[in-house]
């Protein structure tokens, strides 16, 4: 679904991502991990077309992004950033409706199927109460909620998440990424999102890609990623892996600092 061959990034000379390649399928959860500056919102970015690269490319269905227009790229992915501001008398509903603008000609107004969408969107992310009050008011974790809704309306075929549990508490957090699992299971919503705690990673991904110095380090699945080696070669963290019965994903506890 989509392909990511051999990109490389520049930011001012220097290369940012170098020669980075994989492959993500329909209906996937992949979630992008590793220290930090080691290039992985640099990556998301490159993906969703925000950020360009001077070699490689990007297909998505077999469609080069650079040969798409920005319209195009909208109707198929919506990303969003780690922190997402709207003016302090926006409301939930008027948000959402602005995912329906990649859909639209310009200056169209929204139909009765538009509205349809927008509320089912918002009642998807379960804000139906909050449906008129600004975003502005609302806690993190109903705010970030409201951005996904944003990002449903707009229907995409794939949803970019740049650390979307960022400035949450663990609660909130949670309250996110098992939205983001419940989008992905019943509407077969193809997920690609950078995290920093490992455990989330492993336990909400399909697959793990590792960034280490701007280059792939490793990419798998869960079992095949979070192993003792990675974590001490790529994080320099000594640490235990074990299995729960009952998630059959990896559990990593760090231990100290690898010497």
């Amino acid at each position: 679904m989509l392909a990511v061959d051999s990109i490389s990034i520049r930011y001012d000379q220097k290369t940012i991502i170098r020669d980075f390649s994989f492959q993500v399928e329909e209906g996937e959860v992949v979630s992008i991990i590793g220290p930090n500056g080691s290039g992985k919102s640099t990556l998301l970015k490159a993906v969703s077309r925000q950020l360009s690269y001077f070699s490689g490319t990007v297909q998505l269905d077999g469609i080069n992004l650079k040969s798409m227009s920005s319209k195009q790229i909208a109707q198929k992915m919506c990303m969003l950033s780690q922190k997402n501001q709207a003016p302090n008398d926006m409301t939930v509903f008027e948000l959402v409706s602005y995912g329906r603008y990649p859909h639209k000609k310009w200056f169209q107004k929204l139909q009765a199927e538009d509205h349809e969408i927008i509320e089912w969107a918002i009642a998807k992310t379960h804000l139906t109460q909050y449906r008129d009050r600004p975003v502005a008011s609302l806690s993190g974790g109903e705010s970030q909620r409201a951005w996904i809704a944003m990002a449903l309306a707009q229907r995409p075929q794939i949803l970019l998440l740049d650390e979307p549990t960022t400035y949450l508490d663990i609660s909130h957090q949670h309250e996110v990424l098992e939205l983001v699992r419940e989008l992905n299971g019943e509407m077969g919503m193809t997920v690609m999102m950078v995290l920093h705690d490992l455990n989330q990673a492993s336990y909400y991904s399909d697959r793990v890609v590792v960034v280490q110095g701007g280059e792939k380090a490793i990419y798998g699945t869960p079992d095949e990623v979070m192993t003792t080696d990675m974590i001490r070669q790529v994080y320099q963290m000594n640490s235990e892996v074990q299995y729960s019965p009952i998630e059959q994903k990896p559990r990593i506890h760090l231990l100290n600092t690898a010497r």
